[in-house]
Formats: structure tokens, C-alpha cells, sequence
């Protein structure tokens, strides 16, 4: 199954600035310098946000997670990167209880297993 309604997903810029592509946040700095080694940058969050809404878009959700919020999505999978390189992550989208649109949460590389 695909991460319902792919299309409308939502990337905040302020999640990828502020975690993400951040060097200096506690957790995110290994993301950023994970995402950086691929060509993605800081300065230019805007294609992470399509790499990762293309993501979303082209793999199947691996695993779902109820909670008393709502529902968390796993999608993992290869993602296109600027340096043309397509590195396996893991994304997590979360769904609000009574919504239908996906909020990007997180990203964390996967290790090469296939």
C-alpha cells in the first residue's frame, strides 16, 4: 500500500531546517551530514522536500503504527539524491486522527541490506 493520500503530503520547511538539515541540533546534526554527503543542503531545503515527497510517492508504507493521535506511516526505500546517488532511508509520515493528509516526521538512512 502507498502512504495514503501521497500527493497532499506536507514537508514543513521548519522540520528539515530546524532537524533535519541541522548541524547543530542534538539528533539532527547525523541526518544533516548523512543528507549533505548526498548533494542535499541546508540552504536549499526545497529538494529534500521533493526528493522525499518522490519517495513517498513511489515506494510502499512497510509498516503502520496506531497511537491515541493518530497514524504513523513507515515508507522505506531509495531516494533520489542531487549527486545522483540513491541512498535507502527510512521516512515516517504521521496522519492526525481525523485527517487525511501525511505530515513528514522523519528520515534516518538504512543500511545497505538488499
Amino acid at each position: 500500500m502507498k502512504l495514503p493520500n501521497y500527493q497532499n503530503a506536507i514537508v514543513g520547511e521548519r522540520k528539515l531546517v530546524q532537524y533535519i538539515m541541522s548541524a547543530s541540533h542534538l539528533y539532527g546534526r547525523h541526518k544533516a551530514a548523512f543528507f549533505e554527503a548526498f548533494g542535499f543542503s541546508a540552504s536549499d531545503c526545497e529538494s529534500l522536500t521533493k526528493a522525499l515527497l518522490k519517495h513517498a510517492a513511489e515506494h510502499e508504507v512497510t509498516n503502520v503504527e496506531d497511537s491515541p493521535f493518530g497514524r504513523r506511516y513507515i515508507v522505506e526505500g531509495a531516494l533520489t539524491a542531487p549527486d545522483g546517488r540513491t541512498p535507502l532511508i527510512r521516512a515516517v509520515w504521521f496522519i492526525d486522527t481525523g485527517e487525511q493528509v501525511a505530515h513528514f516526521v522523519a528520515a534516518y538512512p538504512l543500511e545497505k541490506h538488499r
